[in-house]
Parts: C-alpha cells; sequence; structure tokens
C-alpha cells in the first residue's frame, strides 16, 4: 500500500533528520519534506503564536495543509506538548503526537510516546552565575536556550542560542535593559537532542503500528485503542489503576480483540493499591 510512494513530512524543525530514516526503511517511501510550509502558523511553544487546536488536530492541520501546497497524498507531522507527567507530577515529560495521514485510502494512524527524557524547563535570572547555572543543568550547549525579557512576553525574545559567546553577547543584551529576564529551554527539535530521540521512538513505534494488519481484513493499523484498568491487588484482590486490559481494534472493520494481562502480570503489589495503600 505504501512502498515506493512520495511520503510528505511537514515540518520546519528538522524532524525529517529522524523520521525519514526509519519510515523509508520499514515501508519502503520516499520521504521529502515541505518547505514552504511553516508549521509555527498552527502554534509556537514560546507562545507568540498560540496552539489553538489538541495536539492530534494539530498534527493533522499540518499533513493537510502541508498535502495542499504540494499535491502529495501522503503525509506524516508530529506536534509535542511539555510539562508535568500526567502521573508524576512533579517530573516534566515530553508527550510526541505523531499522526499519519494516507488520502489516497483514506488511513489515518496516530501514535503517542510520553518521555520523562526531558531537559525542559524555564527560569528567571538576575546575574551571570545563574544563568550559567541554569545552561549547565540545561545540557547547554548541546541544547539550545532562548531567552526573552519575561516569560509571557514576546516583544524581546532571542531564540536558537547554541554556543557561551552567543548567550554571554545575549545575557549582557537583557541586564542592561532589565533587572531581570527568563531563560528557557528551546524545545523546536533542531535544537534539543532529547526530545529528536523522543521523536525517533515514535516514529518507530508508528511504523509498527502501520504494519500491523487486522487479521480480518489486513488493514494497516491495528493497534491498542483503549487500555483498561482493574488488575487485582496481590494482597487483597481490590482492583487497582493498573491495566488489566488491551483493547486493539480495526479502523475499517471495526474488528477487535481484548490482550489480558499485557504487562505479563496477572496482580499488583499492594503498594499501588488504593485500598492497602490509599
Amino acid at each position: 500500500m505504501f512502498n515506493g510512494r512520495r511520503l510528505l513530512i511537514s515540518t520546519k524543525h528538522q524532524k525529517e533528520k529522524v523520521i525519514a530514516p526509519i519510515l523509508e526503511k520499514e515501508l519502503g517511501v520516499k520521504c521529502v519534506v515541505a518547505t514552504d510550509f511553516d508549521t509555527d502558523e498552527l502554534g509556537t511553544f514560546t507562545g507568540e503564536v498560540e496552539r489553538k487546536d489538541d495536539p492530534t488536530s494539530t498534527a493533522r492541520n499540518k499533513c493537510i495543509q502541508a498535502m495542499g501546497l504540494t499535491g502529495c497524498d501522503l503525509a506524516i507531522a508530529s506536534e509535542g506538548s511539555f510539562g508535568p507527567h500526567p502521573s508524576l507530577f512533579y517530573i516534566p515529560a515530553d508527550d510526541e503526537i505523531l499522526l499519519f495521514l494516507d488520502r489516497k485510502n483514506n488511513v489515518e494512524i496516530v501514535v503517542r510516546e510520553l518521555s520523562t527524557e526531558t531537559n525542559f524547563h524555564g527560569a528567571d535570572v538576575k546575574n551571570e552565575s545563574e544563568l550559567r547555572a541554569f545552561a549547565n543543568g540545561a545540557q547547554f550547549p548541546s541544547h539550545g536556550l532562548i531567552c526573552r525579557k519575561s516569560k509571557d512576553d514576546f516583544t524581546d525574545i532571542v531564540k536558537g542560542i547554541t554556543d557561551w559567546t552567543t548567550l554571554t553577547k545575549t545575557y549582557h543584551h537583557f541586564l542592561n535593559q532589565y533587572e531581570s529576564f527568563y531563560v528557557e529551554t528551546d524545545m523546536r527539535a533542531m535544537y534539543n537532542p532529547s526530545r529528536m530521540k523522543v521523536i525517533g521512538i515514535a516514529a518507530q513505534k508508528l511504523a509498527d503500528k502501520i504494519k500491523t494488519l487486522c487479521p480480518i481484513c489486513h488493514w494497516p493499523g491495528f493497534g491498542i485503542t483503549d487500555a483498561k484498568a482493574g488488575l487485582p491487588c496481590e494482597f487483597c484482590n481490590f482492583p487497582t489503576r493498573s491495566v488489566l486490559s488491551y483493547m486493539y481494534s480495526c479502523q475499517k472493520c471495526g474488528h477487535s480483540k481484548e490482550e489480558m494481562f499485557p504487562n505479563g502480570k496477572i496482580s499488583q503489589d499492594a503498594m499501588y493499591c488504593d485500598m492497602c495503600n490509599p
């Protein structure tokens, strides 16, 4: 279905570096980049352009708009979100959505990769020692930084800082005008190797899902669509919040199946039980 076709990667942040090798190898496609489409029009990490839709819809819109500019009928886009982990509340997380869209065959396949392997952070700084401490903690200079007047001010901002000389110049620029300024990690993929690695993991997950065919109609993308909690506690047998089963379904014929105990465990440790350890 996909072998030999042109796959459009909708990005301006060099994500093709990790996406293209995986999908070309796994699907036999020829990847190209939508160079004329500015994905920042749909939202920026620094907030100058607010993202109006949820991540999946935004990734879909990236594909559709890039297709409209190029005439390509096969596209992929990613959309990342950063903030506290949904269950490990005090740990920052990188939440990546990858969406694969085939208009010729009416196929849409989505995967999500949630990772704590991120340097996402920001802070107000008042002196050079605070700036250097932040930079070292943010894996600078291998990971880029952004400086601006304040966290919610877009009028004076410098992005893509990747060397100490530029960072020092930027520091003096801001401190000469303001008593303090805001420094943050640059989460755009080409300035953030940690994020690029997570996108690569998501791309492999996407390729694996595309290659998983429905056992009934052999349509691609037969994958997990729901997770059921309720794995019983090993001590009191009370249902815990841990996964009891995964539901797989086909978007074409509707066939579904339930996989019990997908993590190879038939019970959960009592420390994760709301009854034994409320």
